[in-house]
Order: C-alpha cells, then structure tokens, then sequence
C-alpha cells in the first residue's frame, strides 16, 4: 500500500515537471500569463496521478478525482477562452518590464515554481484523501459534495454572467452588479473557495485526509486576502465608476442580500 509520503512525493515530481516545462514554454511564446491556465490543469494531474498511485477507498478516491478533474478543466479552459489571443496579462508584462533581461529566471522563481508549491499544499485534500482504505463515504463526505457543487455552480454562472456582461459594448466602464454579482463581489472566488472546502471535507474521513483541511485554509487565504479580491479591487476602484458605490452595499465574499445605501 502506497503511504502518504509516496503520494506526496509523486505529487511533488509531478508538479515540479509540469510547471518547469510550462516555464520554458513561456520562454518560447514569451507570456507568462499561460501559469494562469496551467494552474487548473495542474490539479487535474496531481489528482489522476495520485489516483494511479494509492490505494485508499475506491470510491473516494474516484470522487475527488472526477471532481478535481471538473473543476480544473472548466476553470482552465474558460481562461484559455478568455486569455488565448489577447497577449500577456498586465501583470506579468508590468514584471516584464521592470526585471528586463533577468524576468526569464525571476519569473521562473516567483510566478511558476511558487504556483507549483501553492498547487501542492492547496491540492492536499485530493491527495491525502485518496491514502486511507477506511472508512469509506459517510454524512461529511456527501456534505463535501454539497459543498463543491455550490461551488461549481456560484464561479460556473458567475463567470458567465461575467462574460456577456462584457461582450455588451454599451456595459463598457460599468460595473458588473446584477445575478450573483448582486449578492458577492465575487462569485467565483467564493465558489472556488466552496469547492476546495467541499474537497477537504470528502477527504476529511479518511483519517490523514484531515490534514488537506490545509489546502482549503490556503486556497481562501490566497482567494480572500492575496491574489483574489484584495489585489483585483486595487485596480478595479481606480477603472470602474461607481464600484466605491457597489463595494459599500455588496458583500467582498460570502453572499447576502445588498445593503441599502
């Protein structure tokens, strides 16, 4: 039986491989901005190449796998969608433009090989889940489900919400504030943040599958404080007239009816 530091380390390899030959790839085209869509894929590998190396319960670990597997190819091929043909993001040519000739190894550094240590610690609970034999599926993993399919639905809908709000040319410089956008700033941060508790809680009963806890606390971490809103709304205050308006009556994560201002 493969024991959690055998799946850790495969996963480990995995990532280091994958990230490193993205990495060169961006040399190649250079842009950066395809870390963005890799990231979803990376999930999707360490979740099959966990699964082709424990064996734990059958049935968790089919479960995280498959939907691992659908939340890392939606969110990857809806920002090949988005990104694809639109040049490298402000970010990454802003980083670009004030390491010159040292962005190729600084950007291996800070932009893919710290994804890839994020994606290993965030991608815990699809790891650590799929270890033990027992128990199998109880009450907490069909909560994790539960949890996981609001997920997917709040950042599926929202991101198309999003997206034909935007292909309305008359909706240009105006802010995004009807559907779920009504209810949370963000709907796909916060559906992405359902879904990784969703995962730790299906990989929660399976004993060392507690630890991937972890991964959730991380993911919200980076979604609620680092590169989701807090970093997105620094530039959405200065481009959008009247998000001040939409930040003091719509809640930044967890939704709720709008305050009445």
């Amino acid at each position: 039986m493969s024991g959690s530091a055998d799946i850790l380390l495969a996963s480990a390899i995995a990532i280091a491989i994958l990230m490193f030959s993205m990495w060169l790839l961006s040399l190649i085209l250079k842009n950066a901005s395809i870390v963005d869509i890799v990231w979803g894929l990376g999930f999707v590998v360490v979740a099959w190449v966990t699964h082709s190396v424990a064996d734990g319960n059958e049935a968790r670990g089919w479960l995280l796998t498959l939907l691992t597997t659908a939340w890392g190819l939606r969110l990857a091929s809806y920002l090949a969608w988005r990104n694809i043909g639109h040049g490298e993001d402000f970010r990454y040519k802003a980083m670009r433009k004030h390491y010159g000739a040292k962005f190729p190894l600084v950007s291996l550094f800070t932009v893919f090989i710290l994804q890839g240590v994020l994606m290993w610690l965030v991608s815990l609970p699809v790891q650590l889940g799929q270890v033990s034999a027992n128990p199998s599926i109880g009450l907490l993993g069909i909560l994790g489900v539960v949890f996981f399919v609001v997920g997917l639905f709040f950042e599926t809908v929202g991101d198309i919400q999003l997206a034909r709000f935007k292909a309305n040319t008359a909706n240009a410089g105006k802010v995004m504030q009807s559907g779920l956008w009504k209810y949370t700033r963000h709907p796909n941060y916060f559906g992405d943040a359902c879904v990784w508790w969703g995962l730790a809680l299906i990989a929660a009963e399976a004993e060392i599958g507690v630890v991937g806890i972890l991964g959730a606390v991380v993911m919200s971490i980076l979604l609620r404080r680092v590169s989701g809103v807090t970093l997105l709304e620094k530039s959405l205050k200065k481009r959008k007239e009247g998000y001040s308006d939409y930040v003091a009556r719509t809640s930044a994560f967890i939704p709720r009816p709008p305050k009445k201002i």
